[in-house]
């Protein structure tokens, strides 16, 4: 009869001990299934290019009274500055440059040969009817920054403007960061 008592003593011990592990080892997860949304590759290239289209469509739409006002919304800083410094080199005016001037001034940053001095912004032309982009090509692209060849129509003066637009992405949205166009010959 001890020996009974001792065994079923030993037993229940021994039992309490597994119920112990079991309680101190972490029940297994249970792993749900989660279909994620995938939202489709965005193609920013894509997203730049329409960007164009759209804002310099916009800008010759807009108010002659605001024109400057919405070239500083679509531009950096800087092409802003470098290209108002553009528009007016050699005129009469206070803070114009002249030619070397502003090579001096930009030639590290911009081509200045590809600035449109005296120039307005993005076209040769004073005046304009509509401006559309007939053509927004993206010529290279790196990190942030896109390249495209964009022609610019405007069909009741006539009038083509071939120009190669730089784009940049900063803080989540596209701006113009260089035009490069030809300066015309007036003969």
């Amino acid at each position: 009869m001890k020996r009974t008592i001792i065994a079923s003593l030993f037993l229940i011990i021994g039992c309490k001990e597994e119920k112990k592990e079991a309680a101190t080892q972490p029940e297994p997860e249970v792993k749900e299934n989660v279909v994620q949304e995938t939202k489709p590759q965005v193609n920013e290239a894509e997203e730049a290019k329409k960007w164009v289209e759209k804002s310099i469509e916009e800008y010759f739409k807009s108010d002659l009274g605001n024109l400057d006002k919405n070239m500083q919304k679509i531009t950096t800083k800087e092409y802003y500055d470098y290209k108002g410094d553009a528009m007016s080199v050699d005129m009469d005016v206070d803070g114009s440059l002249t030619q070397k001037e502003f090579n001096d001034k930009w030639k590290g940053k911009f081509d200045t040969q590809k600035a449109g001095v005296g120039v307005g912004f993005l076209i040769a032309g004073q005046d304009w009817d509509k401006v559309q982009v007939t053509k927004c090509q993206l010529i290279s692209e790196n990190e942030n920054n896109y390249l495209f060849d964009v022609v610019l129509n405007d069909k009741a003066l006539k009038a083509v403007y071939p120009v190669k637009v730089r784009v940049s992405k900063e803080n989540n949205t596209f701006l113009i960061a260089d035009v490069l166009q030809d300066t015309p010959e007036f003969n």
